[in-house]
């Protein structure tokens, strides 16, 4: 079993859930056709007595069978295409039980927690699953000064802000009022935006992101950073307060 192809071998095996001790076996009937125990022993390197157990699960899940030939009993690997119904098999049972797994998730989320990430990279993937996280109709409120947003990285914001504006949601931002920002206003219509400026003397260093999912907010100076929420109650206070600022400028 020293071969690297076979250790390769050996090692999918176990990728699909068998024992090195299983692999071995598995792979030395398939080398040698029908042989006894004694003879797979010595292929697999494996004990005579550890390698009937391992016959007999190899068995069960399809992988081997037993046949009579000249009066005694020799062990046979089944064809490698049943490997492919075991992993089938295996995505059969994942679909199953994926509404359990994201049931124990959607639990998580009733708590609540805070994440911290740090760096452009970390953040461009933050805005990214902003977007995947998102539902048809949702509100997804900005407070952003957007000049320095942008300017983090203008190939990817410019992306990301065609990106979103594609997707059928309520985005709604309160902008620090600059010329880039009145610019952005006067379009807003052709960019499913709704889009008003703050007062002029407001000054903004953070970029505030609220969605039905988390609030984001996002640090524009150095150290470049973003904290996370996923909590309901915070989530709903950030949007009260998003809805009171919005009503207040005509």
């Amino acid at each position: 079993m020293a071969n690297k192809k076979i250790e390769n071998l050996a090692e999918t095996l176990k990728d699909l859930g068998l024992s090195d001790n299983e692999a071995r076996v598995y792979l030395a009937s398939l080398s040698i056709g029908p042989a006894p125990i004694l003879d797979l022993a010595r292929i697999a390197e494996i004990k005579r007595t550890t390698v009937y157990s391992v016959v007999e699960y190899l068995e069960s899940k399809g992988l081997m069978r037993i046949e009579i030939k000249s009066g005694r009993r020799v062990f046979v690997a089944e064809h490698p295409n049943k490997l492919q119904s075991m992993l089938k098999l295996k995505e059969d049972n994942l679909a199953q039980l994926l509404p359990d797994f994201l049931e124990l998730y959607d639990l998580k989320k009733n708590e609540g927690f805070i994440k911290y990430y740090q760096g452009i990279e970390a953040i461009k993937n933050v805005y990214n699953g902003l977007i995947l996280d998102i539902k048809p109709d949702d509100d997804y409120l900005i407070i952003s000064k957007y000049d320095d947003w942008h300017e983090l990285d203008p190939k990817f914001f410019t992306n990301f802000w065609e990106r979103r504006a594609k997707i059928d949601i309520k985005i709604r931002i309160l902008l620090q009022d600059t010329s880039e920002a009145r610019q952005l206003k006067n379009r807003e219509h052709r960019t499913n935006h709704q889009i008003k400026l703050l007062p002029g003397d407001t000054e903004l260093i953070t970029n505030l992101v609220i969605t039905p999912q988390k609030v984001v907010t996002h640090q524009l100076t150095t150290p470049i950073f973003a904290l996370v929420v996923e909590n309901q109650s915070i989530i709903q206070m950030n949007k009260e307060m998003f809805e009171i600022m919005w009503r207040s400028i005509p």
